[in-house]
């Protein structure tokens, strides 16, 4: 008993210390690439030059203030934005996993529009609904550029999204649906109370990673009017013809993906652990 005790200590200090070596040499080759890429890139002939015209400090000092206050539309436009794709793409993916011949039609509508906006590139349908429904000049409609920028925005995601739900609803068992029909819930009720809350727990980790996608794409947004964080960079760097703006914009986009993207990690790495422990019991 004792033996095997230490056999196991042993195994785990030479785990322990393989473990350790490993982020050691991680670590160093880590170091090692981006220090010779930083060498590269000052010793390189116009180093001078592009540090002056993208990293000047000055610029970035006088400027960001004015790009930070117009990057808060950009985070209006990504909040709204993601509340509206979460409830149509949700709809649209229940409309796709509806069977029978009856809901046929429902079915194809959903099918035809994932396929059309998936389709279409993005900054297409910022630019048609951008400048197509203002210049229709119907009464009552809204001709303020954010708005429309943001519903090319939603429809556009909500494709991609939908299919996302859509494979979180078919990665359900069909047991699950048949045991709460066999309770007494109706298809609609198996649906709300069953099937959903499993599939929409199953594709959290996707569905951040096309929210990441969607906020760096409210900067195209700018395109039909708006003044948000990259047009204020643009407006910045065509006034000092100096590039440090852009590098602004640039930073503040990624102070936001960043957390997105660990958040993304740890979930997926938590749902890993779920199923390896399912997997054990």
């Amino acid at each position: 008993m004792d033996d095997a005790a230490q056999t196991g200590d042993r195994g785990s200090r030479i785990l322990g210390g393989g473990a350790g070596r490993n982020v050691a040499v991680a670590l160093l080759s880590t170091i090692v690439v981006f220090t010779a890429i930083t060498i590269l890139v000052v010793r390189s002939p116009g180093w001078e030059d592009v540090k002056q015209k993208f990293f000047n400090g000055e610029e970035f000092r006088a400027w960001f203030p004015d790009v930070l206050s117009a990057f808060w539309l950009d985070v209006k436009i990504f909040l709204v934005a993601e509340v509206l794709i979460l409830a149509l793409a949700l709809g649209i993916a229940v409309l796709r996993s509806l069977p029978g011949p009856v809901f046929f039609p429902l079915r194809a509508i959903a099918i035809a529009y994932t396929d059309l906006f998936r389709g279409v590139p993005t900054i297409l349908v910022v630019y048609i609904l951008g400048f197509g429904v203002p210049g229709l000049q119907l009464a009552g409609v809204s001709t303020d550029p954010v708005v429309w920028g943001t519903v090319a925005l939603v429809l556009v995601y909500s494709a991609y999204v939908a299919e996302v739900y859509r494979a979180g609803i078919d990665s359900v068992h069909p047991s699950q649906e048949a045991a709460a029909r066999s309770l007494g819930l109706s298809r609609a009720q198996s649906l709300r109370f069953v099937i959903l809350p499993q599939a929409v727990r199953r594709v959290v980790p996707p569905l951040l990673n096309d929210f990441i996608g969607l906020q760096k794409d409210t900067a195209l947004v700018a395109l039909i009017g708006p003044v948000e964080a990259f047009r204020q960079a643009d407006i910045a760097a065509n006034a000092d013809f100096n590039f440090t703006p852009y590098f602004c914009a640039a930073a503040l986009f990624v102070a936001v993906t960043i957390p997105l993207a660990r958040l993304t990690d740890v979930l997926i790495a938590r749902d890993r652990r779920k199923q390896q422990s399912g997997r054990a019991a």
